[in-house]
Parts: structure tokens; sequence; C-alpha cells
């Protein structure tokens, strides 16, 4: 396998705080590296060195030659005016692909994002085909090394997906910082985590996130033994030390030279192994009605369009009600109409008397001049939590916050440490119903993980919006899916509903009938092709003749006089004629899968 990155002794610190130091990573052709680590382990800062965005405070970064490297950042944002093509085009420009070759490129690259008007003004797209954008923008750049910051935090869950084919489907490497689990598992051949807790800063394991956990379990066992023979041996020193040992002759110098080593290592163990976890405990009040929220016949439209009609909707006290559907399909809309903030089009809501609910918002709505202080306790130097009074630092520890960031503003946060807060201004209001509109964006694995726990323990009724589909899966007791045509229907778990996304019912029969959450499920429509399949189906015709040409090209090149003539040269073309037979066999395999589902 050849490299095309090597980084070796890398360090960066902010002020006197190390990010990470000494850290050595490569990167090689097809490798698809998962990349994980707490909040503030640096994986950001890695990922814009590995792209030339920053400079290290040491190592080095090696780039093979003539390797092309794309970046995608947590956020995508694009010049107001610019089209989506403008956007590819320019992107074309920019890589010198030829002239004769952008049409092809630049109709390929858009229809494999699921672009249908390549006109729109890229700046007015949402929060996800924003994102798919700015990873079409770097796949039009044909890069040998793809590297994607957080790219699934503004996708939808069928953003999701089309990210996970893409990325299984390519050839080139990519380094994927993440913290969906159940992407990670799908996507990875390789797993790599940040992390102050490993010797060296990093472990790297062979193959998904499954794989990874297996190992890093056996590490952190093995790392405990060694830290406890460690610290045997060191009782055993500074008894020694304690009788007082004459340093004159050699060998006890030298054994007072290694019980100092070992003191040393044993200390430095220690403190890499001192973990902290968010402590996150939302309150419940002590409301015993049954019938908490009730849709009855509710329909809502925004401009001409319904999201949802007709829909009843009952949401009862214990309920963990996962809320899904392709962006645009009405999910935020539905928290607003539960929440109060808006009135139905038609229909009925009804309430249970002095019914509290808490929102969390994905915007994030935190004013970035405040303080952490003053955003955590704005009245005062404490909090009330559960009938009790907490002082503002102890508060803020408890979400893993220093008493230094206190007086610093909240615009200066990370993402997940601005999550952080909302959730920790969130558990101090008891609540009847949590309504949770995207709440794990940024958030990393081990908070995620109490955060699951949390919600699993709270004891009244809980509305989510997630694309973590690990979390959805644990958490919701019932799926509730909207489907962006104004139908909506009731799924035992994120899975069946996922099989009836894939088999896309015709909108004649799209679902009209209302549907409770306490009714059965829907059942399953006849197969029939998405929409980005039925956009693959009519072009594969095309892409199966062009594969068969280049295969033609290939036999008759493998029979050149020049060619066989030169065993390399031989060798080389012989391997270009196995691709593209390959190819031709993958693309009337994919032809006939598709038409066993049309007929």
């Amino acid at each position: 396998m050849a490299l095309l990155l090597n980084v070796q002794s890398l360090s960066k610190s902010y002020g006197a705080a190390p990010v990470f130091e000494d850290l050595s990573l490569s990167i090689g052709d097809g490798d698809r590296l998962g990349l994980i680590g707490p909040n503030g382990s640096g994986k950001s800062t890695l990922l814009e060195i590995l792209a030339g965005r920053r400079d290290p405070d040491s190592g080095t970064v090696a780039v093979r030659k003539n390797v092309r490297l794309s970046y995608v950042a947590q956020e995508s944002q694009f010049l107001p005016g610019r089209t989506v093509r403008q956007v590819i085009r320019e992107a074309l420009d920019r890589s010198s692909v030829p002239e004769h070759e952008r049409a092809a490129r630049e109709a390929e690259t858009l229809g494999r994002a699921g672009f249908d008007d390549f006109e729109a003004d890229a700046a007015a797209l949402s929060g996800g085909w924003r994102k798919r954008l700015a990873i079409a923008e770097a796949l039009a750049t044909a890069p040998d090394l793809l590297l994607l910051d957080e790219p699934t935090n503004h996708l939808d869950l069928a953003g999701i997906e089309w990210l996970e084919s893409l990325l299984q489907s390519v050839r080139f490497a990519a380094v994927v910082i993440s913290h969906d689990r159940y992407f990670l598992e799908n996507v990875a051949t390789e797993m790599a985590e940040l992390n102050r807790v490993y010797p060296e800063g990093l472990l790297r394991v062979d193959g998904n996130y499954s794989a990874f956990l297996v190992r890093k379990d056996e590490f952190l066992r093995a790392q405990a033994k060694q830290q406890e023979s460690l610290a045997n041996r060191v009782r055993t020193e500074i008894e020694w030390l304690r009788r007082g040992p004459k340093a004159r002759a050699t060998k006890a110098k030298a054994r007072i030279d290694r019980a100092h080593e070992m003191i040393a290592d044993l200390t430095d163990r220690k403190a890499r192994g001192r973990t902290a976890a968010v402590d996150i405990d939302f309150s419940a009040t002590e409301r015993k009605t049954k019938r908490l929220i009730e849709l009855e016949q509710v329909s809502y439209s925004i401009a001409n369009r319904t999201l949802f009609s007709e829909l009843d909707f009952t949401l009862t006290a214990g309920a963990r009600v996962g809320l899904v559907g392709p962006n645009g399909s009405g999910k935020t809309t539905l928290l607003r109409l539960l929440r109060g903030e808006l009135a139905p089009g038609a229909g009925e809501i009804r309430r249970a008397e002095q019914l509290r609910i808490v929102y969390f918002d994905q915007n994030r709505g935190l004013d970035p001049d405040v303080t952490l202080r003053r955003a955590l306790a704005p009245d005062s130097d404490s909090v009330t939590y559960q009938d009790r009074t907490i002082h503002v630092a102890s508060w803020a520890a408890r979400f893993l916050f220093t008493g230094e960031q206190l007086n610093q503003p909240v615009g200066r946060l990370s993402g997940g440490e601005r999550a952080r807060v909302l959730i920790a201004k969130l558990m101090l209001e008891p609540a009847d119903v949590l309504l949770l509109d995207e709440p794990t964006n940024d958030l990393d694995i081990p908070t995620l993980e109490i955060l699951e726990e949390s919600l699993l323990e709270f004891r009244g009724a809980l509305v989510l919006v997630t694309h973590d589909r690990y979390l959805l899966d644990r958490v919701s007791t019932v799926v509730l899916g909207l489907d962006g045509q104004g139908g909506a229907g009731q799924f035992a778990d994120y899975s069946q509903w996922e099989l009836w996304q894939t088999e896309c019912k015709p909108p004649k029969e799209r679902l009209s009938s209302p549907v409770s959450v306490e009714s059965g499920s829907v059942a399953p429509p006849k197969k029939k092709l998405s929409y980005l399949e039925a956009r693959e189906y009519e072009t594969l015709e095309e892409r199966i003749a062009r594969a068969e040409e280049v295969v033609r090209e290939k036999h008759s090149a493998l029979v050149s006089p020049d060619i066989l003539a030169d065993g390399r040269l031989l060798q080389n073309t012989y391997r270009e004629f196995q691709d593209a037979q390959t190819a031709v066999d993958e693309l009337y395999a994919r032809w006939a899968e598709l038409e066993e589902k049309i007929t």
C-alpha cells in the first residue's frame, strides 16, 4: 500500500494547554479512517493541519507528490448568488480538469449527490443540502484523499445513508471525524481515537467501530494490569528509599534513579488515565396524568405545501417517540406545534393542564458575548437543581468546564461545549415533556452514551429528533415517520421506517389516513425504486455502454505489438483491462438488482 500522507511527531497547543503532543499518523491508498475522541482532544485541529489550513507547533506533515487532497469543514458556507452548478464548475476549474471531461464530471457529481435543481442558490440551501454540495464540490476535484469533519451533523438520515453508500463505493482514501456510531460501523475500515489516556496520544485499530471497541477494551485492560504491577513495584521501591540507602555505591545510585523513574511513570499513567464524564440527569415532574398531548386531525402547510395532514397523535407519560423524516418534512414544525409555538392549519391540539414542556433547539440559541458563568446561572452565582442549591463552579464542573472558563464568552466554546451548556440549562427545568431537536450534534461518544442513559431513565414523555440512528434505536419505543409528501406513519423501530422509505410508495398510494402513536404499524408498501435509484437506473444503460467501450479499448491495447514488447507496460495494461471488466460486471449486477425491484 502506497502512503499518501505521513505525519511525524506533531504537537499543537493553545496558550499553555497542549491539544496533542508528539503525534504520528499515516494514511495510505484506499484507507477509510474513522477519527474519534473526546471534545477538546484536537480532532478538528488535526484535520485542519492535515489539510494545510493550520500550522503545527512542531512536527512534520509529508504529502506524496501530486496527491489531490480535498477538505470539507464542519460548517458549509457558499457566497450568495452562486448556483449549485457554478460551485461545481468552479471546483473543476481549480482542479484543472480537461475541458472535454467537465460536462460529464459535473453531471456525474451532481447526480451522485442527489441534486435536481442545478440552478438553485447554493447559499439559500438547507444545512443538509449545503453539506451535500460541499461534499460534491470536494468530489468534483477527484481527490486521492478526502478529509471530512463531522459530515453527518447537518445531514438528515437519508443524507447519511447517501454518504455511507458513497464512501463504501469509492476508491480514494478518506479520514472522517464522526460520532455517529452506525456510520463508523458501516464506513470505516480503520479507527483511531485521539485521547490522552493512550501513551502515544492515539490508538489505531484495523476494522470498523465494533472491532475498535473490542481492541480498546483489551488495550485498557492490559494497561490497567501494567499500572497495577508498576504500582506494586513502586511501593517496594518507596519502602526501600525510606530506609535511607546511601547513594555512594554505583548499584544503589542506579536503583534510586530507577525508583524515581518508576514513580514518574506511574504518576504519568495515573494522570493520563484520569477521565471525567458529563453528569446528565433530566428532572421529571411528579405529574400523574396519563395523556399529555393529543393531536386530532391536525394538518399544517407551508407555502402551499402540505407537511402533514389529518394527523392523530397521542403523547402519553413514559412514551419515547423518535421523530424521523427527510429534511423539510416538518419534524421541527411538529415539535413547535407540540410546544404551542405554532397553531395548526386545521384540527385541534389538546394539552394537559399546567403541562411543563422543555425544548432543546437545534439552532443553539446562546448569546456568544455572554460569559459561561452567566449562561449557566443568569441571575446569581448558584443554580437550583432538584431542590438543591449548587454553586455555579460546581455546576460547570459537572459538565467538564474548568473554573478558568467561567469568565470566557460562550462564543469561544466549541460546538460540543455549547451543546453541553444547553443541556445544563435544560436540566434545571423539571419537565413533563422533553422535546429534543438534534441534541447530539457535536457531542462526543462518551457524552452521547451518558445522554442515552439519562433519556432512558427520564420518567416523563420524550419526542426526539436525531440523525444518530444508534441513539434513536436505543431510546425510542416508537418511531413516527413523516414522508415529506404530507403522509405520516408509526413504526416499531428505525429499521421498519427505513424499509418503508426504501420501498417508497407511489404518490397516489401514500398514507393519507390518520395515524396515532397508539395504533398499529403501517403495512409495508409494494416495492418501487426510490428517487435516487430511479435516477441511477435511467443512466445505467449509457454507463454500461461506455464501460464496455473501455473494455474493448483495453483489449485492443493488449494485442498491440508495442505493448506486447514491453513487459511492464503489458502488466499495467492487463491490470487496467481487468479493472474495466470488473466495472462492467458491477454495473450489470446493479442493473439486475434494480430490475428485480421494478418487476
